[in-house]
């Protein structure tokens, strides 16, 4: 049986920049449309042109090479001929591929935002889509809140859709713009709408996930028949976001209830790309990937209970309802005092160290985890500190340093000029190959202090920490008072992408965090010489 196509329609630059925090350079756009682009996204929205110097900007070239560049605006304004609305004249003049026409589709917002009739409403639909398409675009109408619009007056918002599509429109989008609405209501209004004759294969879905379910009513649309999808990289958006196509497209690809009815642009090869997809997006948002992220997150295919480690060991599908490799991701067995010598072994395999399942010095390793984890380290969320460990006690590490001692000195003083400045001096004594050499940094706060005089003079090494970055940095206070166990997580990265974590415990976070600090740098040159970052190379 041929396969029925869906389309899938990104609007990452124009819907996901709504999202509070987000604001998108002409680079950053340029940067998003390629890796969309690349990807092998059909529809590539990237904003409105006219509307701010950004989108002009983005709109003076196409930015695409196999999707269609699309540019966004409103229909024509009631009262005013097509060739009289300048907004109407930026959309067809741009080097857009295609134009999504927003319009209203509940006649309560006809009334309230727009102050015009009803009728005038259908009017501006019909003369903007004939417009687009007499200028030799592919048109489509955002049917803005159209399932509100549709449970407060149907036969209206029926119109609306169905305006659009006798005017020529490629595709009427059906819009969740509240982001209310229930998969079982959208899955019967558009059921309604396909039986009112405007077929599915002309039909979209555009959903906000305001009640946490804009992936569900997606794909409740696309059981009850539309063929195009709209949604942004990780579900970004105003509120509460968008659809997320992250997660839509492999659900499409590798879920039989789709897979075996429907096909994408996304090859299976594409799809082993999604997990970098996702991560360089949110490397280009300055923000750390979310862990639970589904089929992209460093969790999504990760387990920590022993008895769940022994079956993956045997049988990886009776606990991952996909195979991780298919969307580019990894199986990750997390060890933990709740992990039991399989969980071990397994993450010990794949991080390239060899040990017997009876060597005492597993039992050690296994010993002095749960030991250390009891005191507030938490190796699962430290991956490089527990690859040091291990080496350290089954098979030994090098010594490329030692610190011999550290200071760290915060002061609270005025300037020259009378304001008042806190300022945090470090001092670090560092022995590299029987020299001794002493480093005074001033940072932003004691641990940046810390950090670059840590990494002021390695010696021989300081040119191999010369990429290394710190990504983030995480306090957990472990108990209460001012005398607190203190756990510090640091999240670094290097030139080569790999990311990787590292874990320091004290009653003195500036202790903790030195430690973690440590580790990263030990890290780093371990895998600079192939002696570990295995898996943060993956």
């Amino acid at each position: 049986m041929t396969k029925q196509r869906l389309y899938l329609f990104d609007t990452t630059l124009r819907d996901g920049q709504q999202t509070p925090g987000i604001d998108f350079s002409v680079e950053d756009k340029i940067a998003i449309a390629k890796l969309l682009d690349e990807f092998g996204i059909d529809y590539v929205e990237g904003g409105y042109p006219g509307a701010n110097p950004t989108d002009t900007a983005f709109f003076q070239q196409k930015r695409t090479v196999r999707a269609k560049f699309v540019a966004f605006g409103m229909t024509k304004r009631a009262g005013v001929s097509a060739s009289n609305d300048p907004g109407l004249a930026a959309l067809v003049q741009s080097t857009s591929d295609a134009i999504c026409f927003v319009a209203k589709s509940w006649d309560y917002h006809v009334r309230v935002a727009l102050g015009c009739t009803n009728e005038e409403n259908l009017d501006s639909i019909k003369v903007s889509v004939e417009t687009a398409v007499a200028a030799g675009k592919e048109a489509m109408v955002d049917c803005e809140h159209f399932f509100d619009g549709f449970k407060a007056n149907p036969a209206y918002a029926l119109a609306c859709a169905r305006t659009a599509y006798d005017a020529g429109a490629r595709w009427v989008v059906l819009c969740d713009t509240n982001g209310g609405t229930q998969p079982s209501e959208v899955r019967a209004i558009v059921e309604t709408v396909t039986a009112a004759g405007i077929p599915g294969e002309h039909l979209g879905i555009h959903a906000h996930d305001d009640t946490g379910q804009a992936v569900a009513n997606s794909l409740a649309a696309v059981e009850a028949g539309v063929r195009q999808i709209q949604g942004t990289l990780n579900g970004i958006g105003e509120r509460c976001g968008n659809a997320n196509l992250i997660s839509i497209v492999p659900t499409l690809s590798l879920k039989p209830a789709f897979a075996d009815r429907f096909e994408t642009s996304i090859s299976a090869e594409a799809l082993t790309g999604i997990s970098r997809l996702s991560r360089a997006f949110d490397e280009l948002l300055n923000r750390a990937p979310e862990a639970q992220a589904p089929y992209v997150g460093a969790s999504a295919f990760a387990t920590k209970a022993g008895i769940h480690a022994s079956a993956l060991a045997k049988e990886p599908a009776t606990y991952e309802h996909v195979p991780p490799e298919a969307v580019g991701n990894r199986r990750r067995v997390m060890v933990s005092d709740q992990g039991g010598k399989a969980n071990f072994l397994a993450e010990l395999k794949r991080r390239g160290i060899d040990v017997p399942k009876d060597d005492h010095r597993l039992d050690a390793l296994i010993a002095v985890v749960k030991e250390r984890e009891a005191s507030g380290y938490a190796y699962e969320g430290a991956d490089a500190s527990f690859e040091l460990l291990a080496r350290k006690m089954l098979h030994g590490l090098p010594e490329f340093f030692n610190v011999t001692s550290f200071r760290c000195m915060v002061e609270r003083r005025f300037d020259a000029n009378g304001q008042l400045k806190t300022v945090s001096e470090a001092i670090v004594k560092v022995m590299v190959d029987g020299e001794e050499k002493m480093s005074v940094a001033e940072g932003h706060g004691p641990v940046n202090a810390l950090d670059i005089a840590l990494r002021k003079d390695l010696g021989k090494y300081q040119n191999e920490i010369g990429d290394l970055e710190l990504a983030d940095f995480k306090v957990r206070i472990l108990n209460g008072g001012t005398e607190a166990i203190t756990r510090v997580l640091i999240e670094s990265h290097d030139s080569s992408g790999a990311r990787w974590w590292t874990v320091g415990v004290s009653e003195n976070i500036i202790d903790a965090s030195f430690q973690a600090l440590m580790d990263s740098i030990i890290y780093k040159l371990m895998k600079n010489r192939d002696m570990a970052g295995l898996v943060a190379a993956e």
